[in-house]
């Protein structure tokens, strides 16, 4: 397992924190998702044979947030 951290500063409320968990949480491979509102952290335990860290930044993307560099 490989844990990624990514910063979400469009992160506002609480629906904003369900959208990006939800939109992490079903990439297959994910194992894990805690989402740091205050922080406007996401932070992600995966497995890398089954996913890669870009697909969990698109995720993130397509769901309408930007994650920061």
């Amino acid at each position: 397992m490989e844990q990624l951290t990514l910063s979400v500063p469009g992160m506002t409320c609480e629906h904003c924190q369900s959208v990006v968990q939800g939109a992490v949480a079903g990439i297959e491979g994910v194992e894990r998702v805690a989402v740091d509102l205050q922080a406007r952290r996401v932070d992600v335990v995966f497995d890398p044979g089954r996913t890669a860290p870009q697909a969990i930044r698109d995720a993130v993307e397509e769901a309408g947030y930007e994650v920061a560099s």
